[in-house]
C-alpha cells in the first residue's frame, strides 16, 4: 500500500470559553490515503471542524503530529506551513466563497496564478476542470448567474485547480437540496478518485456517508471507524 497523504497521531485541541474549557480532540488517529474518500462524521460541535483545521495547518493542536504528504508539519514556521498548503491542500466550505465579480472561470483561474501557473495555462487548467464538473456552459457566468448546486461545483474545480494531493471538505454539500447534493458529492468523488487525491470530508449526510470508502465518527475526541 501507497503512504498516506495525511496522517494524524494523537492530535489534541481544547478551547477555552466562558463556560470553561471544552476539548474537542482527545488524541486523534487517522491516515488518509491517496485517491481515498474518507468521511467523518459526528454532531455540530463534536470537533469535526477543527480535525479539518489541524490537517489542513490552518490551526495547530495543542499536542499530536500532523503529517501532510510525508513531512511532519508540526513544528513548522507558519510561512512553512502556509507554503504547504498552497502546495498540498486544497479546502471546500459548505458555502463556495466565490468571488462574485469574476467568472467561474476567472475563480478557478486565481489560485493558479497565485501559485505561479501563467494565465494561458491556468485558463486551460479551468475550463478541462469546470468541463469535468459538467460545467461547460457556465465558465465565462458570474456566481449569480448560476444555480447554489453549479456554484459549489465550481468551488470544487477552484480546490483541485492547483493538483493538490490532500482535498478538505467540511460539509461541502450541506447547503444544498437532496438532488443537487447527492450531484456535486458524485462530481467530487469522481474528480478526486480521478487524480488520486486523498479526500476528508465532513458531512451530516448519512445517505452521502455511505458512499464513501471509510467512515469515522468523531465521538469524545476520538475517531472511531463506521460500518453500514
Amino acid at each position: 500500500m501507497s503512504s498516506p497523504v495525511l496522517s494524524l497521531r494523537g492530535v489534541e485541541r481544547t478551547y477555552v470559553t466562558e463556560a470553561g474549557k471544552l476539548t474537542v480532540l482527545r488524541g486523534a488517529d487517522l491516515d488518509v490515503y491517496p485517491g481515498e474518500v474518507v468521511g467523518l462524521i459526528g454532531p455540530s460541535g463534536s470537533g469535526k471542524s477543527s480535525l479539518l483545521h489541524a490537517a489542513g495547518l490552518l490551526e495547530r493542536p495543542d499536542a499530536g503530529i500532523i503529517a501532510v504528504d510525508g513531512k511532519d508539519c508540526s513544528k513548522l514556521s507558519e510561512r512553512q506551513r502556509t507554503k504547504v498548503r498552497l502546495s498540498t491542500v486544497g479546502f471546500v466550505y459548505q458555502f463556495h466563497h466565490l468571488l462574485p465579480e469574476f467568472t467561474a472561470g476567472e475563480n478557478v483561474e486565481l489560485p493558479q496564478m497565485i501559485a505561479g501557473r501563467r494565465r494561458a495555462e491556468a485558463r486551460e487548467r479551468a475550463v478541462g476542470l469546470l468541463g469535468q464538473l459538467g460545467l461547460a456552459a457556465r465558465v465565462d457566468h458570474q456566481p449569480g448567474q448560476m444555480s447554489g448546486g453549479e456554484q459549489q461545483r465550481v468551488a470544487i474545480a477552484r480546490a483541485l485547480a492547483n493538483s493538490p494531493k490532500l482535498l478538505l471538505a467540511d460539509e461541502p454539500t450541506g447547503n444544498l437540496d437532496p438532488a443537487t447534493s447527492a450531484a456535486t458529492f458524485q462530481a467530487l468523488y469522481d474528480l478526486a478518485r480521478g487524480q488520486g487525491v486523498a479526500a476528508l470530508i465532513a458531512t451530516h449526510n448519512m445517505e452521502l456517508a455511505r458512499y464513501m470508502d471509510r467512515v469515522f465518527a468523531l465521538r469524545d475526541g476520538h475517531l472511531e471507524p463506521q460500518s453500514f
